[in-house]
């Protein structure tokens, strides 16, 4: 997976490929090597294929975090897929999608 941070008046992170066991941790590692002073961090899954339930984990664990330093987490541009996967877990209900 490929995860493309960048700085701005948001945090955008894009993520490229499959969010799933290992690649869950690459995204727990590289946002914890992150200073994140805005208050919106908007993961970018427009060119996400797959999310597995590990995926989903470490998207709790982000949103978390940044609740615990009253900052916002927002997923945008999911496609069917993830979507779906989203609906079906219930994850559309708990954390922000648009």
């Amino acid at each position: 997976m490929e995860i493309k941070i960048n700085h701005g008046e948001v945090m955008t992170i894009a993520l490229v490929g499959r969010l799933d066991t290992v690649t869950s941790k690459e995204l727990l590692e590289a946002f914890g090597k992150e200073e994140v002073k805005e208050d919106l961090l908007i993961l970018d899954m427009k060119d996400l294929e797959y999310i597995s339930s590990a995926g989903l984990r470490a998207l709790l664990a982000i949103k978390k975090e940044l609740a615990d330093k009253n900052k916002a987490l927002e997923i945008h541009n999911l496609n069917n897929i993830c979507k779906e996967v989203f609906k079906v877990t219930g994850f559309g209900n708990i954390l922000t999608v648009k």
